[in-house]
């Protein structure tokens, strides 16, 4: 019986995964890359506005101009996630984290990658949303429900961490990637046990 409870645990958990990745395609430069939320439902797109992009090893190309568009039916008060670049074999050659402050319903944002280093002249390229945090009074997952008695946990807490002054928020088990020297940190907030 464990067994078998395992096994659909796993076969749903790959559904989950290969569905997000779907929705996640290499689209052309000329094209908008969507982004997914977590019930795979278009959440985010992002048009190139830099038009030259032909990197190197040698002379990377270390930033770009986007514009992130909220195509969803949620406000989100903050937005992360990562555009990746590809040549035209479809071998990785460059990704850069983008963040937005706050993005209405169909509101579009002008914001860059400056992590970024394209080492080629890529072909096509992808986003994927690493945060989409929302406002307290929008709900971000349709299927939760509100508690509806005093002796239920109420929803999810937004916090923020201040490292120098330089607010990140963050959510309960939703990471934030944080660039700190020369590494990035991959912070996630959990509930003790």
């Amino acid at each position: 019986m464990k067994k078998s409870l395992f096994a659909v645990m796993l076969v749903g958990a790959v559904s989950i995964v290969a569905a997000a990745q779907q929705s996640e395609t290499r689209v052309a430069l000329s094209e908008a890359a969507t982004a997914a939320d977590t019930h795979g439902t278009t959440a985010i797109e992002a048009r190139l506005t830099t038009q030259v992009l032909n990197g190197a090893d040698d002379s990377p190309v270390t930033n770009i101009k986007l514009v992130v568009k909220n195509v969803s039916g949620v406000f989100y008060t903050y937005v992360t996630g990562w555009a990746t670049f590809y040549d035209s074999a479809g071998v990785r050659c460059g990704e850069g984290l983008f963040k937005v402050d706050a993005l209405a319903v169909g509101e579009s944002a002008t914001t860059d990658a400056p992590g970024l280093r394209v080492r080629c002249s890529p072909a096509t390229w992808r986003i994927v949303a690493t945060n989409l945090l929302t406002r307290s009074g929008d709900i971000a997952k349709p299927g939760d429900s509100a508690p509806s008695s005093e002796g239920e946990r109420p929803g999810p807490t937004n916090f923020v961490i201040s490292i120098d002054g330089e607010e990140h928020p963050i959510q309960l088990n939703n990471p934030v990637v944080l660039q700190m020297g020369n590494r990035e940190r991959r912070i996630v907030l959990r509930n003790a046990p």
